[in-house]
């Protein structure tokens, strides 16, 4: 019993190793995750990064184009365009990871029961197809709609749009492993259901759930930019690359660089998170690496 969990062990260590290996040898991965890093960074030194407050109005300096000293510009109110999106990465992160995790929690759950326990699929997944039936955003914007403008309601919202998505990845890997021999055995050997799912489904389901979590953190940040340019995001004097969009629209034709910049933001900070679960995505599907070779 001892030498099969030392081997274990050291399977499991050797297959970490090869993994990181991999990543690292990736191109698409590496360049998402320096963007990706490069987001929270910004989003958690915010403060320190930004040359101004974000919201210090300078009448005398509305509408300066963008220069030596406003690199990003100013906007009507002759507010530091380039502080305020410094200060927008931190509203999308903040999102964008409550909802990843709101999202990977209760997906987690739904997902498991419903995958594990056959008699409750049906119902389960019934009730997760009847949230998927409605158009992603309009049911944000719906439910956003109805609590009220808010960064907690936007991360509510967006939350559970996302969830039976996660849900339904998660009900098919642990489908797939619910039948292999070794949680056959563990059945046989008399483990409860807890045990199992907790020591052997879920472990061995969680490859696709981790590339879903960086496309659903991709997806959360722009919803909130959708949310916020709708007036349905955060208040002011909240700054959000949304409400940025939304206020600088009526320039646009004179002074394009207050939507460019915060729009220019959302793209690069989705694109590095897209280059980021492809790149997981390549290396921890195993049919992907069986092409591949």
């Amino acid at each position: 019993m001892a030498d099969s969990v030392a081997a274990t062990g050291r399977l499991q260590r050797l297959w970490r190793g090869r993994t990181t290996r991999r990543l690292r040898r990736h191109r698409l991965f590496m360049t998402g995750l320096v963007l990706f890093a490069v987001f929270v960074v910004v989003g958690l030194l915010a403060d320190v990064l930004a040359p101004t407050s974000p919201n210090a109005m300078s009448l005398r300096n509305r509408f300066q184009s963008p220069g030596a000293h406003f690199p990003f510009g100013t906007d009507n109110f002759g507010r530091d365009v380039l502080s305020r999106v410094i200060h927008g990465a931190r509203v999308s992160l903040l999102v964008g990871l409550f909802v990843a995790a709101l999202t990977t929690v209760f997906g987690v759950i739904i997902g498991a029961v419903a995958g594990y326990f056959s008699r409750l699929d049906a119902p389960v997944i019934g009730v997760m197809d009847a949230f998927m039936a409605f158009p992603t955003i309009l049911l944000a914007i719906g439910i956003s709609t109805a609590l009220g403008p808010s960064l907690l309601n936007a991360v509510i919202a967006l939350s559970v749009v996302y969830i039976p998505r996660t849900a339904r990845i998660v009900r098919a890997a642990v489908i797939v492993v619910r039948e292999t021999e070794y949680v056959r055995a563990a059945v046989v050997c008399g483990a409860t259901h807890g045990w199992i799912l907790w020591r052997h489904v879920l472990p061995n389901s969680m490859a696709p759930l981790i590339v879903q979590v960086t496309f659903i953190f991709a997806y959360a940040v722009v919803a909130e930019a959708i949310l916020s340019f709708l007036g349905l995001g955060p208040p002011p004097p909240v700054v959000s690359w949304g409400v940025m969009i939304a206020e600088g629209r009526q320039y646009i034709r004179t002074e394009p660089y207050l939507c460019l910049f915060p729009g220019l933001a959302i793209a690069v900070t989705v694109l590095g998170l897209n280059l980021l679960g492809d790149g997981l995505r390549d290396v921890l599907d195993p049919r992907l690496r069986v092409e591949q070779s």
